[in-house]
């Protein structure tokens, strides 16, 4: 096999951020390995002037900074509708600039892919208001286990080739101290990283695409985040 069909993709996100000591070290570590990610940040956060700084740090540095909702509280399929559209739209405006041009938003909820995540009147208003929903498909729950979470992350980046949306969590610093260790392990398998997304991770976009058939059933990955 020759070297270019050996290659796949990977690309990098980090939830539930900034974080005081977590996104700077996650910072540090992909200027290293000279990387681009994308940080779907927790909007209340954002009032926080330290934590905004940080944010627009990562912004500065070439990362893209997302939307993962205002509170990261129940998700919000399960919500009022008004309230879900409350939760995104109130933490964009934290986001201000930070947030454009283009609105990358990823909801927050476990199990599989479905309505729990994104009610209709909610997707609905995405698609109106320009934004992109990204998802993911390699989830290693860093945050339960920051010790043996590597392992996983590099077994289910495999699983998801040839590309894998891989989420980690700039909230957890003490799992992030491997993050460095796990970049090293996926470029000596052959992973090239890249900082956008497969299709079928982006099941909204903003001209109005149907949802695909893996956003209404359940798919082989954990998709917990």
């Amino acid at each position: 096999m020759d070297e270019d069909a050996a290659r796949w993709q990977v690309t990098l996100t980090f939830d539930n951020g900034p974080d005081e000591d977590g996104t700077p070290l996650v910072l540090e570590t992909l200027r290293r390995h000279h990387l681009l990610a994308t940080f779907f940040v927790i909007g209340s956060k954002l009032r926080q002037p330290s934590l905004l700084a940080i944010a627009k740090r990562a912004r500065a540095e070439g990362h893209v900074i997302g939307n993962h909702t205002l509170t990261h509280g129940t998700p919000l399929g399960l919500r009022p509708e008004t309230d879900a559209i409350q939760e995104v739209e109130e933490a964009q405006a934290l986001l201000g600039p930070l947030g454009e041009p283009e609105r990358l938003f990823r909801p927050n909820g476990g199990g599989a892919l479905g309505a729990h995540l994104i009610g209709p009147a909610l997707r609905r208003w995405l698609v109106e208001h320009g934004y992109s929903v990204v998802l993911w498909n390699a989830v290693p729950r860093d945050w339960e286990d920051p010790e043996g979470w590597p392992e996983r992350a590099l077994e289910l980046c495999a699983a998801a080739r040839p590309w894998a949306v891989l989420v980690l969590h700039d909230s957890a610093p003490v799992a992030m101290q491997r993050l460095d260790a796990v970049l090293c392990r996926l470029t000596a398998s052959g992973a090239r990283f890249v900082q956008g997304f497969p299709d079928v991770c982006v099941p909204v976009r903003p001209q109005g695409q149907a949802l695909p058939r893996s956003y209404l059933h359940p798919i082989s990955l954990d998709t917990r985040a």
